[in-house]
């Protein structure tokens, strides 16, 4: 088997590995099987429906499983920054929106779990850094920073794209197909695949758990396939999206913009 024919069978398993593991977590979930109940899972969307967060749960465990045979560093930093999420899902504050908010309420030495988010995003892109070039030539502690910075940022950043039906997943596809010869972007799509129809249909959604396990799997993913330069190129694009969505709402450019409308909207009820 040449290697390219091995590359595609691999990512062709750690997809439908993340896939069953995702499904395997929605059904336990259903027949009441997770450990504290599905009920704390619960919340209300933007239009006011009932839906679970356990989506998010479930797109982590899916994502991290196989990553932890593949790649350790990589599924321990997918881990944390589920853990970074669940703070916020399960005991954040709604009263305060945004980096520019958390970072204000530090000023005013009030400790949000956003804050405590950044940190252990940050703790999570340090992990991935510590082993992206373990192999190559190319370790450096520049190539560590971009690195870390991107698999934060990258994780932060798809949470602001959790605010719809099937949104920050799709972008996560966009995003995920050109890596899919990475093991994370892989299993990203796997677990895509399982978790999109329910979250389309308004009855699931990913939550900062979920949202930042997509963006933290993408980063790293796009961190191996890129050298330094390009990794601070599109680190530098993650930053420049995130501080532009505390000034301009990416759902309002999205409803505006023909092309980007058709395919948000497209299969949501």
């Amino acid at each position: 088997m040449t290697p390219p024919a091995r590359t595609m069978l691999s990512g062709a398993l750690v997809g439908l590995t993340a896939a069953a593991l995702s499904a395997a977590v929605v059904r336990a979930d259903e027949r009441g099987l997770l450990p504290g109940g599905g009920r704390r899972w619960l919340r209300r969307n933007h239009r006011g429906d009932e839906v679970t967060l356990i989506e998010g749960v479930a797109l982590s465990v899916g994502v991290a499983a196989p990553l932890v045979v593949l790649d350790p560093p990589v599924a321990a930093a997918v881990l944390l920054a589920a853990g970074a999420g669940a703070l916020d899902d399960l005991d954040g504050r709604t009263d305060v929106k945004g980096l520019r908010g958390h970072l204000g309420a530090l000023r005013r030495g009030e400790v949000t779990t956003g804050v405590l988010k950044i940190a252990v995003l940050g703790a999570a892109g340090t992990v991935a850094a510590a082993a992206t070039d373990r192999h190559t030539s190319r370790r450096s502690v520049g190539a560590g920073v971009a690195t870390a910075g991107l698999v934060a940022g990258a994780a932060n950043l798809a949470n602001l794209f959790d605010l719809r039906p099937g949104r920050a997943l799709k972008v996560g596809v966009l995003a995920a197909v050109p890596l899919a010869r990475r093991p994370p972007a892989a299993a990203v799509l796997g677990a895509t695949a399982t978790l999109l129809p329910d979250d389309l249909r308004a009855r699931t959604m990913l939550g900062d758990t979920g949202a930042n396990a997509l963006g933290a799997a993408l980063g790293a993913a796009a961190a191996q396939a890129l050298p330094p330069g390009g990794r601070w190129a599109c680190q530098a694009g993650v930053a420049g999206l995130t501080l532009l969505s505390e000034r301009v709402s990416f759902t309002r450019v999205i409803e505006a913009t023909p092309a980007l409308r058709e395919l948000d909207a497209w299969g949501r009820r």
